[in-house]
């Protein structure tokens, strides 16, 4: 597996979108769903399933960002691709002369302990209906975790007065979930680092959800396991630039706030 780096024109990004009418537009409001234009930009030009999940890093008032990812495809070969399936507006947005990657190692093992960086959508699919003052959830709706879990054990606390440590409790609850069987999340070592609401933009809806990073550490369970986690990501929205592990120095020390 190899990590790779795709330079993208964001501004050309948003542009491109537009043209395909995946812009929305509300009066004074506009919504540009980033992950969705992505989504699309690697599929037509790369070619689909190229990157199980993804994430692109922009520093502030900069215009040109990284697109990571994961691939058992190399950087020439994704050049090559490309060269052949890719539209000069695509060429326009990305980079290709400028694709990068590295060998991802293959000796990760049980007890290693990593440090990561990941931005999730923290998400549940409901089995079952949810009724309260707040209204009515029905089954298979996706709803913010957090949400949830004020639903089912504390209904007296709102996303208005929720504190900022319940929330982030509530979300490392999610992400332990989400890692295991693969890896345990050391929880003295994590936090959640931002936090915002995003509308998407997608199948002609536009739903409202939860946008979250969260730097920590785990420590790998299953070698194996932890290995096909890497390459899938973490959580929902896997193909929208949510849940790819970043992986960075493990932070041995309590974090402090």
């Amino acid at each position: 597996m190899n990590l790779i780096r795709v330079p993208i024109d964001t501004s050309k990004l948003a542009r491109w979108a537009d043209v395909r009418g995946w812009v929305r537009r509300r009066g004074h409001h506009t919504t540009f769903d980033e992950g969705r234009a992505l989504h699309h930009l690697v599929t037509e030009a790369l070619g689909p399933g190229v990157f199980k999940a993804f994430r692109l890093l922009v520093a502030s008032r900069r215009t040109v960002g990284n697109l990571y990812a994961y691939s058992l495809a190399d950087a020439e070969t994704l050049r090559s691709a490309t060269a052949v399936h890719a539209l000069p507006d695509h060429l326009a947005v990305l980079r290709p002369q400028q694709i990068e990657s590295k060998p991802m190692p293959s000796n990760w093992h049980e007890g290693q302990q990593l440090g990561f960086d990941v931005r999730v959508r923290p998400v549940r699919r409901l089995r079952t209906e949810i009724t309260s003052s707040r209204g009515r959830f029905g089954q298979g709706a996706e709803v913010d975790a957090f949400l949830v879990d004020a639903l089912r054990h504390s209904p007296e606390v709102t996303d208005a007065n929720a504190g900022a440590e319940k929330r982030e409790s509530t979300y490392l609850d999610w992400l332990a979930e989400q890692l295991a069987p693969a890896a345990v999340l050391v929880r003295e070592h994590s936090r959640l680092v931002r936090f915002r609401r995003v509308r998407v933009a997608r199948s002609g809806q536009g739903p409202e959800g939860p946008d979250a990073t969260i730097h920590g550490d785990l420590i790998i369970a299953d070698a194996d396991r932890f290995a096909g986690l890497l390459a899938r990501g973490a959580g929902r929205h896997r193909a929208y630039g949510y849940g790819m592990l970043l992986l960075r120095p493990a932070n041995r020390s309590p974090l402090t706030r």
